[in-house]
């Protein structure tokens, strides 16, 4: 993606239910009320009790009044931000990490106490925390149960013991199955993260494990590539190890589909009315507030990242100042062609009257020409909209290259 400051579940972050206009039922309802544009809530938990052999997110294990300061600072920003942009009224908040679950019940208690002083909700928002199933506990489940988060997603990556232990997770099949089941329970909606293209991954090992969030009764699945990160352990790991993700993935948009989860998105698949509205309004464009280290915001055209350290956020926040690390403002013409690629990750695509309305017709145009010059079952494209077939999604980061 060419955005280097959008999370996505949230690593992205983030069904293929079109209505007329090329939007997702729903997607707009909230964001169209009185009130500021910017109504998503990302909120970053910067500690991990241990980094994955994988993970290159802003986390590091939690140290003797760490959770004290993050709390505190997370307060000063907030204080800040409100300054600037008023009181916010909330349409989705996505609480993400790190590890969400590494707070101890005390801490959630305050960081919800924080976030209704300093936010307003609509009544049908969408909240979701992101959890891991060796730190979720009962007590999360009831504080969010008696809060008013109505999604968990539950960080498993795999049912596989051997590939768990590879990839440095700390739980095991047995242990994802206990957390997927409670959180289920307690009547959430569920959704959970799957990763392929695993050093030595079989395509029968990788089948298993989405039979087995299938069963699970979750309502929607998250499935990553692996990507080697530079500076972290497995940074450097030969290719040649790594198995064919394009075989991997293909079999996912053939499996999951059967089963009731439709494909809305490159790396997203969920029954009827479950999507993630907080990563669609990322995929289209939409402005999003990012709090506490390491989170990112898109506010009034400008993208910003925090400092990802949290005493160099704090140390920020004490001096009076927003602790932003970077930040960049987009013309017209970035806009424009960010836009498009952020739509194409959706199933709806881009819908023409309102592409041009936003980001005008020429830009438009870009996007036809190029798009043209790709093989005809890669995209489908009317008089209504462009979208990328199955197969332009399976190799959709070539068709994103020529879009950038």
């Amino acid at each position: 993606m060419t955005n280097k400051f959008t999370q996505t579940d949230d690593n992205s972050q983030k069904a293929a239910a079109r209505n007329d206009g090329g939007f997702f039922s729903g997607a707009r309802d909230w964001m169209a009320k009185d009130g500021a544009s910017c109504r998503s809530l990302y909120v970053h938990v910067p500690f991990c009790e241990r980094k994955c052999n994988y993970c290159a997110f802003e986390s590091a294990p939690p140290r003797a009044g760490g959770f004290e300061l993050y709390l505190a600072s997370l307060k000063k920003e907030l204080a800040l931000r409100r300054a600037e942009l008023g009181r916010l009224t909330l349409g989705t908040c996505y609480i993400g990490g790190g590890t969400p679950t590494a707070l101890p019940p005390l801490a959630w208690d305050e960081l919800i106490e924080t976030l209704e002083e300093f936010f307003d909700f609509v009544p049908e928002a969408e909240v979701t925390v992101e959890a891991n199933p060796n730190s979720l506990r009962a007590e999360h489940l009831l504080a969010w149960r008696e809060w008013r988060v109505t999604r968990v997603s539950v960080g498993v990556q795999s049912f596989d013991g051997a590939e768990l232990e590879m990839m440095g997770r700390l739980h095991g099949a047995a242990q994802a199955h206990e957390a997927l089941s409670a959180a289920l329970a307690a009547g959430f909606a569920v959704s959970a993260d799957f990763i392929f293209g695993l050093p030595h991954q079989s395509l029968e090992n990788w089948a298993r494990t989405l039979r087995e969030a299938v069963r699970c009764g979750l309502s929607h699945i998250s499935l990553y590539q692996l990507s080697l990160e530079e500076g972290t352990p497995w940074g450097n790991l030969p290719r040649e190890i790594l198995p064919d993700g394009y075989a991997q993935y293909r079999w996912a948009q053939w499996y999951l589909p059967r089963h009731g989860y439709e494909q809305y998105e490159i790396a997203n698949f969920a029954r009827a009315g479950r999507e993630s509205r907080h990563n669609l309004n990322y995929w289209r464009d939409g402005e999003y507030l990012g709090i506490g280290p390491g989170a990112a915001s898109y506010i009034n055209g400008a993208r910003m990242k925090n400092s990802g350290l949290l005493r160099e956020y704090a140390a920020a926040l004490d001096a009076g100042r927003l602790p932003i690390r970077e930040s960049e403002t987009l013309d017209a013409e970035a806009r424009g062609r960010e836009a498009a690629v952020l739509a194409l990750r959706t199933a709806a695509g881009i819908e023409r009257a309102e592409f041009a309305r936003e980001y005008g017709a020429a830009a438009l145009s870009r996007v036809e020409r190029i798009m043209g010059g790709f093989q005809k079952n890669l995209y489908e494209s009317d008089e209504r909209g462009i979208r990328l077939t199955k197969s332009g999604m399976r190799v959709a980061n070539l068709i994103w290259e020529e879009l950038v």
